[in-house]
């Protein structure tokens, strides 16, 4: 098949797509931005703000892992729409609905434990990457970290839903402004051939077989851990359109700041394959105070995806607000906190594969989930 014709099928595929999910309403600017940086939120975490992800993903296949990031910003695109406006569409509060909807009784079991053991198991990284990132940046003991991150999770979490989404997509903007800035800096200082820096990049271990498995094992694992707070904002959201707009607005800034990540530690190979946190070496490099305050800024972003993992996770079993909620929510968080203590390195290197592998189940739901709605509204208005 020729490339014109790959165009053509994949605009088809997508006109249809979008067209069967209805767009009705006003869109509202200001909520687009607000969702959409909230998505952001709840996908960066430990991993990608500290640039280990995508050193581990895509860096490591050097000047092809461009490509990776490419086709990993599309994908981030799409499936960023199409989980905001499942929840809006549906009114959902829970994951747990919308994913037994779109997928019937059987699948959606498999899939709503796959989420279930995805937000657990994530919340427990970002709470010892916490520890992991005050120990190397200022030399604090471990639990000084994992403690003040569960505390500050717990605070967070008895709050109501919409202040939860507001609180989360605050500290975005100072992540997206040091990516960029990080990226330019690096590019206007690459020391270097394109070439040499390719063999030097390829040379780092690799978490998957080649760059296009690894970026569609990426987005999957991504869309498995950011699935069922997407959901859960988007219900929050009246206007299904700009709930939409606003997974969209998201998942595009996502992927062209994995596009920028990537080149920044790409460009600076040599000085940061090595680190547990390439993107923090390269910030230090710049300035070391800078590097402080990148540190600070990696913190809000373990923040961002623990609330969001742990407050989803609560959410599966119990109706946010209530007392039932509450208890569960301080119950997890207890166990999620002893749990942390495996290790970072540990806790990633096994279990961000696993999960991306997983969540190919859910991304094959979702593309197919706006015909399944449209083909049950039809049946149900007869």
């Amino acid at each position: 098949m020729s490339g014109q014709a790959c165009l053509f099928l994949t605009w088809t595929c997508l006109h249809k797509i979008i067209s069967a999910m209805k767009f009705t309403g006003e869109i509202d600017v200001k909520d687009i931005l607000k969702i959409g940086s909230a998505f952001i939120g709840v996908i960066v975490g430990a991993g990608f703000a500290s640039g280990q992800e995508i050193l581990q993903y895509f860096t490591s296949f050097g000047l092809l892992g461009t490509l990776g990031a490419v086709l990993s910003t599309v994908l981030f695109t799409y499936i960023g729409m199409l989980l905001v406006w499942l929840g809006s569409y549906t009114k959902t509060t829970s994951h747990k609905e919308v994913i037994y909807r779109i997928s019937g009784r059987y699948l959606g079991t498999v899939i709503d434990y796959i989420l279930i053991f995805t937000l657990f198991g994530v919340g427990v990284v970002m709470l010892a990457g916490a520890g992991s990132n005050l120990n190397q940046q200022f030399g604090l003991p471990f639990f000084a970290g994992t403690t003040i991150m569960t505390l500050l999770v717990i605070m967070t979490g008895l709050l109501k839903v919409n202040r939860v989404v507001s609180i989360i997509g605050s500290i975005t903007p100072f992540l997206i402004l040091f990516v960029v800035v990080i990226s330019i800096y690096s590019l206007v200082s690459m020391d270097g051939t394109f070439a040499e820096l390719d063999r030097a990049a390829q040379s780092a271990s690799k978490a998957l077989p080649n760059w296009f498995v690894s970026s569609i094992n990426y987005v999957s694992f991504n869309v498995a851990v950011g699935a069922s707070m997407s959901i859960v904002m988007g219900g929050v959201e009246k206007n299904p359109r700009t709930a939409a707009a606003g997974g969209l607005a998201g998942g595009l800034v996502l992927g062209i700041m994995i596009l920028l990540s990537h080149l920044a530690i790409f460009t600076n190979f040599g000085e940061v394959g090595t680190l547990d946190m390439p993107m923090l070496g390269i910030v230090n490099q710049f300035s070391p105070a800078l590097g402080v305050l990148m540190s600070i800024v990696i913190f809000g972003m373990i923040y961002n995806t623990a609330i969001g993992m742990f407050f989803s996770f609560t959410a599966r079993f119990a109706e946010s607000g209530t007392k039932r909620f509450k208890t569960f929510f301080i119950s997890t968080m207890t166990l999620g906190y002893l749990a942390s203590y495996i290790g970072f390195t540990s806790l990633v290197s096994y279990f961000y594969p696993l999960i991306g592998y997983l969540g190919l189940v859910l991304i094959a739901v979702l593309i197919v989930s706006p015909f399944i709605i449209r083909k049950q509204d039809k049946k149900m208005a007869r």
